[in-house]
């Protein structure tokens, strides 16, 4: 196999600093880390990942690295040489909060109130040229280090832009780029400025081959093409994008969990013991279990305020019942963020002080990340809820039929894209109505606990269909079909 370099935002390793100054490194965790698994065996290509230093010490480690190539500094990596880039810490600011996370995110989630917002005006200009240099960023060091007639897999809407850049720059290399989010539609596509949402889709068409997660977030992009791209010539049948005599195959590359790997991380001592404190705080109660970021398309609030009203509605499950919500920090740089955490702490607190009893804790709500805990939750859930407004995939509805040890009710947003897969076996959920979350959970606690059983397991060999490796590697096989004529 050719040489493959891998593009994103976040790599595979991160560092810390200690007092004395003193650098730590972390191996990264997630989908397409373990992804490389499948072009790392033992016929393995050489893998180059360029990556951004996110923080001080990534960039201390850069500057230690011999022109930021960690792999030439006794760094374990995990299989992959990387390159950190360490690009001016203002650009990558305002590319990676101003546009990559305030506008792109806010688009393709649909979460704009667009009565205030957006507001494209000379300063979100100089951010979007702050955008097209962290792009260009990437592009370069691609194009330095690739060999000749290497594939490129370019990752995420933070880098838009890059497939064509790096197009022009080798156009003798083999580009994808995957899309890890939902794509708007044009009617909501257009809230971008005209030419900036010409170059976004004139960037991803770059490529050769444009990933996404389901068959409707594809179908969006296509729209987006045909509607907002002069000259662009759309082929439903072959599903190609064709603009300035340069084809683009657009593909659906479903990601699921990898089962075994993630059985294995549940079996160690630190989730047993946290399995058990969780099981000695509830007791013997049912358990409505949510693990999420604290994200404004997770629709936490919504999630706590369906809680609230089946306690209302039917008094019946106090005492009788726990919501474990975990909600973790997310983008905490952002005001945006910042109100929505303290939205989602006044409403846990409503629930407690209307509810709660010296005896039961109606709910318990989690702000500090702890992976470990998360997989204890997820094998002590009873019920699953999974509200998002919008979202890409999301990997908690597979995860948790996965771990549920007795079998978990997954009550599921039709507005997430796990949905394409899972909403044959479960409870589906407009994300917006909270009376109707509130009886699908009422339904999903009095489920018995046999067809909870068998639903789950339907749910977890649906969740594992397309484990990472597979995912990653169906991306580069795309690469090497025969050009369209």
């Amino acid at each position: 196999m050719s040489q493959v370099l891998v593009a994103s935002n976040r790599g595979p390793v991160s560092f810390s600093l200690s007092e004395n100054g003193a650098l730590t490194m972390r191996r990264g965790g997630g989908g397409l880390v373990s992804g490389l698994a499948g072009v790392t065996g033992a016929a393995r290509p050489e893998v180059l990942w360029v990556c951004a230093a996110l923080g001080e010490a990534d960039r201390a480690a850069v500057r230690q690295s011999p022109d930021g190539r960690l792999d030439q500094a006794g760094h374990d990596t995990g299989g992959a040489a990387v390159r950190m880039l360490d690009i001016p810490v203002a650009t990558f600011h305002r590319a990676y909060n101003a546009v990559a996370n305030s506008t792109l995110w806010f688009v393709h989630h649909l979460l704009y109130d667009t009565p205030r917002s957006p507001h494209f005006d000379a300063r979100a200009r100089r951010d979007w040229q702050s955008y097209e240099a962290y792009n260009a960023a990437f592009a370069d060091a691609l194009a330095r280090d690739a060999a000749p007639g290497a594939k490129a897999a370019i990752q995420d809407y933070h880098l838009s832009l890059a497939p064509r850049m790096l197009r022009d720059r080798r156009p003798d290399l083999k580009i994808v780029h995957f899309s890890h989010t939902p794509w708007a539609p044009p009617e909501y596509y257009r809230l971008l400025p005209d030419d900036i949402g010409e170059q976004i889709l004139n960037g991803i068409l770059g490529a050769d081959h444009a990933g996404f997660l389901t068959e409707r977030w594809a179908a969006a992009f296509l729209d987006c093409c045909e509607q907002l791209l002069p000259g662009a010539r759309v082929d439903r049948t072959a599903r190609t994008v064709t603009r300035s005599g340069h084809v683009t195959r657009v593909g659906v590359h479903g990601l699921g969990v990898d089962a075994q790997a993630l059985r294995q991380r549940a079996a160690k001592q630190d989730v047993t013991e946290r399995a058990r404190a969780l099981r000695e705080q509830v007791g013997d109660r049912q358990l409505i279990v949510r693990i999420d970021r604290t994200e404004l398309s997770k629709n936490i609030v919504r999630g706590l305020a369906a809680y609230r009203e089946l306690l209302t509605n039917h008094p019946e499950w106090r005492g009788r019942v726990v919501h474990l919500a975990f909600a973790y920090p997310s983008r905490y740089d952002l005001p945006e963020y910042r109100e929505y955490t303290a939205a989602v702490q006044r409403t846990a607190k409503q629930i407690t002080d209307e509810f709660g009893t010296p005896s039961w804790d109606p709910l318990i709500l989690q702000v500090n990340d702890d992976y470990p805990r998360s997989l204890a939750a997820y094998g002590l859930a009873d019920v699953l809820l999974v509200n998002p407004i919008r979202d890409g995939m999301n990997l908690v509805a597979k995860e948790g039929p996965v771990l549920a040890e007795r079998g978990c009710a997954l009550v599921l947003s039709r507005e997430a894209g796990a949905a394409a897969e899972l909403s044959e076996d479960a409870l589906m959920v407009n994300p917006y109505d909270v009376s109707q979350t509130s009886e699908t959970l009422h339904r999903a606690l009095l489920m018995p606990r046999a067809q909870r059983a068998e639903r789950c397991a339907r749910l977890a060999a649906a969740a594992t269909a397309l484990p990472p490796q597979r995912w990653f590697a169906d991306q580069l096989s795309a690469l090497d079909r025969p050009p369209l004529d």
